[in-house]
């Protein structure tokens, strides 16, 4: 009966909750040479060198693991939710992408449009009508429509094949900011003014390499009657004939005749505005060459993690736990987390160190450290425990030992005790 009643509430977004169940295609979809479900990058982006720097910042962005996680009062980690919404970010969120290319989808998205969404695809009831539900697929869009309360985004839709356009509610679509959109997305930021001044190169580029030679000839007489300007005309055919049909391009003229060539490299400052732009946006970017060529050190590294990875892992993170988990699951003590790998930019002389203090204060067991570095874990119980294996350990085999008796001290106080009780008894009986 839950399978039955699962299949009855089941709710796509393409398809609304009255509408008739999609006809059995007699083929099986339309075909395409390129890859139907990738967004596109849009071509003045896609021309340039900026492409595989972006590529770059999402490659770190989608080495980040997100999780769907238990949390206690205070909001700390417990343990990995078994949901589908945690298949969807760990094993596989629909059926032409794995986790770790979702993410980088998202990621280019958000670098090219300024603005991606991740929609629930499939869900187990209509989210238009319910308050929780549970999700099954997820696919990366972007916005064509901005509206109140809506959005109308671009999808690909794995039944047709094709990508459409379809409206649906803020309220259950993760719409994702870029937090960098100053720098990257503004019609007058850095990286737009920078990828204009590359078209702008790429022009003056494409008319050097043309083939045209641009000359003027300055024949030894005036050119004011047509009978000149005809004289003119054919020289001029002359001497193209002379440089089409030889095989080095060589033609000769007549000694009173100049020529001058215009195709030569004006002298601008295009170049230098260029390199100005690129620092700037490497800057702006918390980027450096030695970040991009893989010589960075682990300081930079770690400042490039914080200052520009971390910050657009949060804008994903924070929407899609608004949108995907919403605040009955979050009263569940439900969250969505993201774990970067700490020992990825540890060099190895270091790792033994690491190790040594972990393992050594009761931080992490034996076995998580050899997880870390990619060993197999060990089978010894000793391995699983959190425990100084400097230190001496108490046997759990041994007898537990006798009661230690009183201290020095303690007897030195208690005769004191009984000798004051003594000389007191004394002291009554003389009196007396």
């Amino acid at each position: 009966m839950a399978i039955l009643d699962r299949v009855r509430k089941a709710w796509n977004a393409f398809r609304t909750a009255d509408a008739e169940p999609l006809a059995t295609m007699g083929s099986i979809g339309p075909s395409t040479s390129a890859r139907p479900d990738r967004t596109r990058s849009r071509s003045y982006n896609d021309r340039t060198i900026l492409t595989s720097i972006l590529n770059k910042m999402a490659m770190d962005v989608a080495g980040i693991d997100i999780r769907h996680v238990s949390v206690d009062d205070q909001g700390r980690y417990l343990e990995d939710q078994k949901s589908p919404l945690a298949d969807c970010l760990n094993l596989e969120p629909n059926m032409d992408q794995g986790p770790r290319s979702f993410k980088q989808d998202v990621a280019m998205t958000l670098f090219d449009r300024g603005c991606s969404v991740i929609v629930p695809v499939d869900t187990s009831v209509n989210p238009q009508n319910a308050a929780e539900f549970d999700i099954y697929t997820l696919r990366v869009g972007y916005v064509v429509t901005w509206f109140p309360k809506h959005v109308r985004v671009s999808l690909y839709n794995e039944a047709t094949g094709l990508r459409e356009e379809i409206t649906l509610e803020k309220r259950f679509v993760a719409i994702i900011e870029n937090p960098l959109y100053s720098v990257m997305n503004e019609p007058s930021s850095t990286m737009q003014r920078l990828i204009r001044k590359l078209a702008l190169l790429d022009a003056i580029d494409e008319q050097s390499g043309s083939g045209k030679l641009d000359l003027i000839i300055q024949l030894p007489y005036v050119i004011k009657s047509e009978a000149r300007r005809q004289q003119a005309e054919a020289r001029r055919q002359d001497i193209e004939f002379q440089l089409k049909g030889s095989q080095y391009g060589i033609a000769y003229t007549d000694g009173t005749e100049k020529i001058t060539q215009l195709n030569r490299p004006t002298e601008n400052n295009l170049l230098a505005q260029i390199e100005y732009l690129t620092k700037m946006l490497f800057g702006q970017l918390g980027l450096t060459p030695e970040i991009l060529d893989g010589t960075a050190d682990e300081a930079a590294m770690i400042n490039y993690f914080s200052r520009t990875i971390e910050p657009i892992v949060d804008s994903i993170i924070e929407a899609m736990r608004r949108s995907l988990l919403g605040p009955i699951k979050i009263k569940k003590k439900e969250q969505l987390l993201y774990f970067r790998n700490p020992f990825k930019l540890v060099p190895i002389a270091s790792i033994a160190e690491i190790a040594d203090k972990f393992t050594r204060n009761e931080i992490l067991t034996a076995n998580e450290i050899r997880q870390a570095i990619g060993f197999v874990p060990s089978k010894d119980t000793k391995a699983d425990q959190l425990m100084n294996s400097n230190m001496p350990q108490p046997d759990p085999n041994a007898a537990p030992a006798a009661p230690a008796g009183p201290s020095f001290e303690e007897m030195d106080s208690l005769m004191n005790q009984t000798l004051d009780g003594l000389s007191s008894d004394l002291d009554k009986i003389g009196t007396g």
